[in-house]
């Protein structure tokens, strides 16, 4: 009996003298958004976000609960839950459009989409697309912020992969005969992207695609378009590419009457 006495007073010794105090507070929400904080800072998330989701039931109203909103998103993000972070600051960014953090929000938001981003190009790049749209957001409206430079930065590599994958799926259309969807892509390619190389790759593509079709009004238009573009090796092949068209389309007039009298 001594003994099991004994063993129940140095358990509750011991706990007692492992425990945490609480914070310091004014109020109970307070409180709970401290130990958030501390719980955080030691990687330990479920407890956490406990605290923090008995703020925003209980005490909506506190001046804690919209800290505790940001502190959950950021919690998310730590945890690298990133598509749930990105909707967790979208919320935020969306209730509190005047927020002092506004520009960290926004930042976020874009690196949430951006740690999703495939090492490939060869895999969705919808992240991609959509960090770009809010790193561009943040610069359009904090454009002298801390995280200009960095939000430029991840813009290009964003861009380098999508660019990547935009020739890759032309050319797999144009390597394979589908000659419609080829030209559609390479169309898509130049109305969106500056990069010279790449540019000059698919106007001469794009006029080879129109010819394979036998399309004068496309070669002719595209031709039109793009000459002055094209540097001198590219025009030799924008040349060729429009007397093919003309060759294509005496073979498909020349079908067309054929059937027509038959």
């Amino acid at each position: 009996m001594l003994r099991i006495t004994t063993i129940i007073f140095l358990s509750l010794f011991f706990l007692n003298s492992c425990s945490t105090p609480r914070p310091e507070g004014t109020t109970e929400a307070e409180v709970l958004f401290k130990e958030a904080q501390r719980l955080k800072s030691k990687g330990r998330y479920l407890l956490a976000i406990e605290r923090l989701n008995t703020i925003r039931s209980k005490y909506p109203y506190s001046y804690y609960s919209t800290h505790a909103e940001l502190l959950n998103a950021d919690i998310l993000f730590e945890q690298e839950n990133y598509a749930e972070a990105a909707a967790a600051y979208i919320v935020f960014k969306d209730f509190h459009p005047k927020h002092k953090q506004r520009s960290y929000v926004l930042y976020r938001v874009a690196e949430s989409f951006y740690n999703q981003l495939p090492d490939t190009f060869d895999r969705d790049l919808t992240p991609g697309y959509e960090a770009i749209n809010y790193y561009r957001e943040l610069l359009r409206i904090y454009g002298k912020s801390d995280y200009a430079k960095d939000a430029r930065e991840k813009i290009k590599i964003c861009e380098d992969l999508i660019k990547q994958k935009e020739q890759y799926i032309a050319d797999f259309y144009f390597k394979t005969d589908v000659f419609d969807a080829a030209k559609f892509r390479y169309k898509l390619i130049l109305d969106s992207f500056s990069d010279a190389d790449l540019r000059q790759h698919s106007i001469d593509r794009l006029l080879k695609s129109a010819a394979q079709l036998g399309d004068m009004k496309d070669c002719r238009y595209y031709y039109s378009k793009y000459q002055k573009e094209a540097n001198e090796d590219v025009r030799e092949e924008m040349n060729s590419s429009l007397e093919t068209c003309k060759e294509y389309q005496a073979i498909n007039d020349k079908k067309k009457k054929e059937e027509s009298e038959g």
